[in-house]
């Protein structure tokens, strides 16, 4: 059932907007993403009140001996519209998170598996910036640490561009893989695991940090291997001291890391709040997808079989060599759409 009142306000307050926006006054920025929030809804509703018009018109010239035969062809058509119209207004009136459109802190680590769980870290870290290069997105090192074979023991990673959040926000959890490691001469297939967060980058309106709860560091930094050696004491490590969150940032600059350290400290803290926020609003229920517990096995990548299966909404691909290269689209529109149901759901819709 569509909210015929709901869709009237929408419109209303999609006018009101606009001539504010025209006139010059109010906060220009702030109305302008109300504006680009609002647009693409008030869109679909007109589309929707069209097709509705156009129903309606033809029903009524069911009665006119001259139009009936036009009618009775033209009503099956425009009917078998009707449903995916309204679903498409159903989902643009769904409540949005407001981190969608923010970039994202992303973080990969080893689990289980030793030395082949951070040579899957690293090849998850490759599918993450292939898929950020082909949407367009800039990909910043935050904080590296490689192993003496090339994998990745801690990796995190600011990502900026459009919808960054929304678009990568269910990757976080366990991902497992299954394959014949490097490491392996006997051809036996292993099965390790990395962890993967996806944060909302966080501003300093979202997250007051008090300069007496942290605690900062600094330390001599290096390369892999403890390569490269800074002779100068340029790393730094902030310490939480109410959460015990520890954050740490290895650039040239001194300057630089503690602006780096504090950025994903707040994110990190901002996760926080939204993960307690969630928590006591879906006490009652369980959520289905995005439920944020990163210990929750979402995904297995089985390399013998080139198979990729997503555990939380059922969908198995057997397409691994492209996923792996950062095609991720259909996946991550699968996850979506069940978030979606789900909501859709709770509204009754």
């Amino acid at each position: 059932m569509i909210p015929t009142d709901r869709l009237h306000q929408i419109k209303e307050r999609l006018e009101f907007v606009e001539a504010r926006m025209s006139s010059g006054s109010g906060d220009i920025a702030a109305l302008g993403r109300e504006y680009a929030e609002l647009k693409p809804v008030v869109s679909q509703i007109a589309e929707w009140e069209q097709l509705c018009a156009e129903i309606a018109e033809a029903e009524a010239l069911l009665d006119d001996p001259e139009m009936r035969a036009l009618a009775e062809e033209e009503l099956p058509q425009l009917r078998a519209r009707l449903p995916e119209a309204e679903r498409a207004v159903q989902l643009s009136l769904l409540p949005r998170d407001a981190a969608d459109a923010r970039p994202a802190m992303l973080e990969i680590r080893p689990g289980t598996g030793g030395d082949e769980a951070a040579l899957f870290a690293g090849d998850l870290a490759r599918m993450y910036q292939r898929y950020a290069e082909a949407k367009g997105w800039r990909w910043e090192v935050i904080e590296e640490q490689l192993s003496e074979l090339g994998g990745v023991r801690e990796l995190v990673v600011r990502i900026a561009g459009d919808n960054v959040f929304a678009r990568l926000k269910y990757e976080s959890g366990v991902h497992r893989v299954q394959r014949v490691p490097e490491t392996e001469s006997g051809g036996r297939i292993h099965t390790s695991a990395a962890t993967v967060a996806v944060l909302p980058e966080a501003e300093e309106v979202d997250i007051r940090i008090d300069p007496n709860d942290i605690r900062i560091d600094t330390m001599r930094s290096s390369g892999a291997g403890g390569q490269h050696v800074n002779t100068t004491d340029s790393a730094v490590r902030i310490t939480h001291l109410p959460t015990g969150i520890v954050v740490t940032s290895s650039e040239k600059s001194q300057h630089r890391n503690r602006e780096i350290a504090m950025q994903v400290l707040r994110a990190r803290l901002f996760d926080q709040q939204r993960q307690q926020a969630d928590a006591s609003r879906s006490a009652d229920r369980k959520a289905q997808v995005g439920s944020g517990d990163r210990s929750e096995r979402i995904r297995t990548y089985n390399f013998p079989q080139g198979r990729l299966t997503d555990h939380r909404i059922g969908l198995t691909l057997y397409r691994l060599e492209q996923i792996m290269a950062g095609d991720l689209d259909e996946i991550i529109d699968g996850l979506t759409a069940e978030h979606q149901a789900s909501q859709l759901a709770e509204m009754g819709a």
